[in-house]
C-alpha cells in the first residue's frame, strides 16, 4: 500500500522558517518523482517544487525562488521542502504527490497541476499559517 504522509506544518511569524517532511513508503524515490504543491483558501492548487527521481534535478515556482529548498533522503523514504523568510502569501495547506518515471521534467510535472492532471499519489496535507 502507498501511502505520502506530510508533516512539519505550523504556525509561524512573517520571516520564519519550517521544514516540511513528505514520508513515503510503498514505493522508491528513485522510481517515483516527488513534487509539493499548495492551496490557499479560495485558490486553486499550484505546484511550488518538485524533485527527479531520476537525478535529483529541481523545479521551484518563481514565488519561492530563493527562499525554499527542496531535497530527499532516499533511504529514509522522505523529501523535504525547508522554507525560510515565510511571508503572507506563503500560508495554505501543503501536499506532496508521487508520479511514476524517471525521465519527467520537473518543470512539467509542478505545472501539470493546471491542467488537472491525476497524479500517481497524493498525501492528505499540512497547514502551514503565516501570522504575527
Amino acid at each position: 500500500q502507498v501511502r505520502l504522509v506530510e508533516s512539519g506544518g505550523d504556525l509561524v511569524q512573517p520571516g520564519g522558517s519550517l521544514r516540511l517532511s513528505c514520508a513515503v513508503s510503498g514505493l522508491s524515490l528513485n522510481e517515483y518523482s516527488i513534487g509539493w504543491f499548495r492551496q490557499a483558501p479560495g485558490k486553486e492548487r499550484e505546484g511550488v517544487s518538485c524533485i527527479s527521481s531520476s537525478d535529483g534535478s529541481t523545479y521551484y515556482e518563481d514565488a519561492v525562488k530563493g527562499r525554499f529548498t527542496i531535497s530527499r533522503d532516499i533511504a529514509k523514504s522522505t523529501v523535504y521542502l525547508q522554507m525560510n523568510s515565510l511571508d503572507p502569501e506563503d500560508p495554505a495547506v501543503y501536499y506532496c504527490a508521487a508520479e511514476a518515471g524517471r525521465d519527467i521534467n520537473m518543470k512539467n510535472m509542478c505545472l501539470a497541476i493546471q491542467r488537472n492532471y491525476e497524479y500517481d499519489f497524493w498525501g492528505r496535507g499540512t497547514q502551514v499559517t503565516v501570522s504575527s
